[in-house]
């Protein structure tokens, strides 16, 4: 693995900044590449070589919350990190997650509809494989990477954003189907 020159770390550091602060001020709609480039002091051909496009800096600037979220989930306390009951676990995920979502759901939208898959890509994998292999511990029986899916659907940005639920409206609905999944 190489390492990033000092110079591009802190190229990366200012364009992520400026990005961020643009969001934070415009809104995902108001990102436009050639802003954020001018305001960051780099051309607009090395932020596109950088990041490739729109979605590309927003999953750069998602990036450094979904690294504190997995390690959370991998290595934190519990219950969301190891230590916890899987069902316990699940629930303390599924909770987080949607915080999460609701925290960048802006970005989410843009990143994961940048293409047919783009949703499935590296952090979804990591969810589905937590969840299934949680699920698995406790349910044996069940179709654990299915379960893990069906968990997973209700925090596609598209689908928080369409059915305009909120935080608290979606805890409640994975609460309920938790005590099914796991009883008692």
């Amino acid at each position: 693995m190489t390492r990033e020159r000092a110079d591009a770390a802190r190229n990366r550091a200012k364009i992520l900044a400026v990005a961020a602060g643009i969001v934070a001020t415009r809104g995902i709609d108001g990102l436009a590449m050639a802003d954020v480039a001018a305001a960051s002091g780099v051309g607009v051909g090395t932020l596109y070589r950088r990041f490739g496009d729109r979605s590309g800096l927003a999953y750069a600037l998602i990036d450094a919350k979904e690294r504190e979220f997995q390690e959370a989930f991998l290595a934190g306390p519990p219950p969301l990190g190891p230590g916890a009951p899987p069902g316990e676990r699940v629930r303390a995920f599924l909770h987080a997650l949607t915080d999460r979502t609701f925290a960048q759901l802006d970005l989410l939208l843009m990143a994961e509809t940048a293409g047919p898959y783009a949703r499935f890509g590296g952090a979804y994998e990591a969810y589905h494989r937590h969840l299934a292999l949680l699920i698995g511990q406790a349910r044996p029986e069940a179709d654990a990477a299915f379960t893990a899916d069906a968990l997973l659907a209700p925090l596609t940005a598209n689908l928080v954003s369409h059915r305009g639920r909120t935080p608290a409206e979606l805890k409640a609905g994975f609460d309920g189907l938790l005590t099914g999944l796991f009883p008692g």
